[in-house]
C-alpha cells in the first residue's frame, strides 16, 4: 500500500501539515528530506510547487501579516523553500527539449520577495521557454540593458508588497517606451491588496493571477 504521502488529486493534508510545522520551526534538514521524498515518487512538479510550495508560503505570510511569527522567521523559512527548490532542477531539466521561446522574469526595484518570480520562471522552463530568472531588486536599467542584449518574447515582472507598486509601474513604463510591442505578464501578492486599475493603461500587460492563468497565456501560444 502506497504512503500516505500524496493524494490522487496532490499532496495529502498529513504531509502537507507537517511540511508547514517543519517550515514554520526552521527544520530546514526535514523539509529537505520531504521534497526528496516526493520527488522520488515522481510528484507532479507544478504540483509540489503550487500545493506544497506556494501554499506553505502563502500561509507563513499570513502568519507574519498577523504578527504570529517574526520578520527573521518568515525570512528562514523562504530561505528554506529556496533550498528546497533548487532540489528540483535536475528532474526539471532532465528531459529539456530545446527550447522555443525567450523569456525573462524579474521582480521589480525595491522587491526583496523572490521566490514568486522563481516559481513563475521554473515553469516556463517546463512549458519549453529558455528563461532568464533576474531576481529580487533588479534595478530598471539593468533590466533594460538586459533585454536590449537578448531577443526575448515575454518579460514578468513579480511584485509581492503593495508598497512598491510605484516601482513596478516605473518599470512597465520604462519597459514599453524601449519595447512598445513586447509582452509582459504582472502578478504576485501585492496585487490581493489592488492595484490591476494601473495595468490597464499600458499596452500587452497582462495581470496573472494564478498558474492557470500563466497556462492561459503561455501553454496555449497566446504569447508570441
Amino acid at each position: 500500500m502506497k504512503a500516505k504521502t500524496e493524494t490522487a488529486t496532490g499532496i495529502s493534508p498529513e504531509l502537507y501539515h507537517r511540511y508547514l510545522e517543519h517550515l514554520i520551526n526552521g527544520n530546514s534538514a526535514i523539509c529537505v528530506e520531504i521534497v526528496n521524498g516526493l520527488l522520488e515518487q515522481q510528484i507532479d512538479i507544478q504540483t509540489l510547487y503550487i500545493e506544497l510550495f506556494q501554499k506553505s508560503l502563502y500561509e507563513i505570510g499570513a502568519l507574519w501579516e498577523q504578527n504570529k511569527i517574526s520578520v527573521a522567521r518568515e525570512h528562514l523559512a523562504t530561505a528554506i523553500t529556496d533550498r528546497a527548490m533548487n532540489l528540483v532542477y535536475a528532474q526539471l531539466f532532465a528531459n529539456a527539449l530545446p527550447h522555443r521561446k525567450k523569456a525573462t522574469i524579474s521582480c521589480a526595484a525595491n522587491e526583496f520577495h523572490q521566490i514568486g518570480g522563481k516559481m513563475v520562471a521554473d515553469l516556463l522552463e517546463m512549458r519549453n521557454w529558455d528563461t532568464h530568472f533576474l531576481g529580487a531588486n533588479t534595478p530598471v536599467e539593468h533590466l533594460i540593458r538586459h533585454l536590449h542584449e537578448e531577443s526575448v518574447s515575454l518579460v514578468g515582472l513579480s511584485l509581492s508588497v503593495y508598497f512598491n507598486m510605484p516601482s513596478l509601474l516605473e518599470m512597465i513604463q520604462t519597459i514599453r517606451d524601449a519595447f512598445p510591442d513586447l509582452d509582459i505578464i504582472v502578478g504576485g501578492q501585492a496585487f490581493r491588496f489592488g492595484g490591476t486599475e494601473h495595468l490597464s493603461i499600458f499596452s500587452h500587460v497582462t495581470y496573472c493571477d494564478s498558474i492557470a492563468r500563466l497556462d492561459e497565456l503561455v501553454g496555449q501560444g497566446n504569447v508570441q
